[in-house]
């Protein structure tokens, strides 16, 4: 097990703050932020894009990011496309498929927005969108899926982890019922990737989309999109970078990732969460696991048990606490912890209006729990909600 005070060294701001709220994004460490200033002060160029000496070490710094990433993930780094985040990932695959009138499309009702509304939008050209509820856990049942199939159901898209509850799903089983019923699955990664262990390849899912600023620690700007079969994906934006050859009357695209990836990416970034990537790689996901689902876990139990405090999502959660005190607005309660202790957590619908209309509450409070944070946070926390709950005793 790592040395998590070590390790809180490689993070500045947690000398100010307790950061909760790494499901939003997590904190980038110095050695990823020295990354990007070498390529600022070092060598910077664009990538592919010259002979000279600084684009060929701007071309092999972010080809070894995607190595780096593609090697964690498990994954054939030439279906590994760079993005801007998971939002841009999901989309590019509802854009990229060609749909027909008739086709179906499964889903759930805890998708993050970014994992509902590209598929929503798709009933504009004929496809129909089944959602899967949960129950009051925020767990997914398989055979809810299964039953939804249809001889038309062309998608399974659905979380790993729950972003509202801190529900982890059983992506394998799903993975596995999808395909024997004929459909395509797309994972939404972004909860997941970095904060557990996770064999993308060996999951077998069609599509994988994470982003870098989260589980990765890579910075803002940054995500990642797995595509099992690349050449059954239209490109979003073609253009500087994507094609082999142009003429006047056609253009012939490259092979894959280059296809996908349409003018000057974010290099630095990139490369940021190349070496983010590898600092992850030396904690060890089972550890990062480990130790952020002892801290939610210990925070949640803590919390239920205080008569003011409702808590949502299973007992067996990711780094996820979702809570309400009763009596208090969910805002109101995120700035009390953050004027009066520095405790900086989640407040509102979490980008997953369902997830919240189905709890029956206007918003919820989210603490979720980073590799960096301590037992003593967790305290610090515990009794700073116990504290305010006395303004509704």
């Amino acid at each position: 097990m790592y040395d998590v005070y070590s390790v809180r060294e490689d993070f500045p701001v947690l000398k100010e703050v307790v950061y909760l709220d790494s499901a939003a994004t997590t904190q980038t460490p110095v050695q990823a932020v020295s990354a990007m200033e070498d390529y600022f002060f070092k060598y910077a160029g664009n990538h592919g894009r010259g002979a000279h000496r600084l684009a060929r070490q701007t071309t092999d710094h972010y080809e070894d990011a995607r190595e780096n990433v593609a090697s964690f993930l498990n994954i054939d780094h030439q279906k590994t496309i760079f993005t801007k985040n998971t939002t841009e990932s999901i989309n590019m695959v509802a854009h990229g498929l060609e749909w027909n009138s008739g086709d179906h499309i499964v889903t759930t009702l805890i998708e993050h927005h970014s994992n509902f509304l590209p598929w929503m939008r798709l009933r504009e050209q004929g496809v129909e969108v089944t959602i899967i509820g949960p129950n009051e856990y925020g767990m997914i049942d398989p055979n809810y899926i299964e039953n939804a199939m249809t001889d038309k159901t062309r998608l399974v898209a659905v979380n790993h982890v729950s972003n509202v509850f801190g529900s982890i799903q059983d992506v394998a089983r799903i993975v596995k019922i999808a395909h024997k019923g004929g459909a395509q699955v797309l994972i939404d990664g972004a909860q997941s990737a970095g904060h557990m262990f996770l064999d993308v390849g060996a999951l077998d899912c069609d599509f994988f989309a994470t982003a870098g600023h989260k589980g990765l620690l890579g910075p803002q700007g940054t995500g990642v999109l797995y595509v099992k079969e690349p050449d059954m994906l239209a490109p979003t934006f073609v253009g500087g970078g994507t094609v082999h050859a142009v003429t006047t009357t056609g253009f012939e695209l490259e092979p894959s990732p280059a296809r996908f990836e349409a003018g000057t990416p974010n290099i630095p970034g990139v490369i940021g969460l190349g070496r983010a990537v590898e600092y992850v790689q030396e904690l060890g996901t089972a550890d990062i696991e480990r130790h952020e689902t002892t801290l939610a876990k210990d925070a949640a139990r803590r919390l239920a048990e205080m008569d003011a405090v409702e808590v949502y999502g299973p007992q067996d959660r990711a780094g996820v606490v979702p809570f309400n005190v009763v009596g208090l607005n969910a805002h109101d309660v995120a700035m009390i912890l953050d004027e009066t202790k520095k405790i900086c957590v989640r407040s509102g619908h979490h980008c997953a209006m369902p997830s919240i209309r189905f709890l029956n509450v206007e918003g919820t409070v989210r603490a979720s729990f980073g590799l960096y944070n301590t037992q003593e946070e967790v305290d610090l926390f515990v009794d700073s909600v116990s504290q305010i709950t006395s303004l509704v005793a």
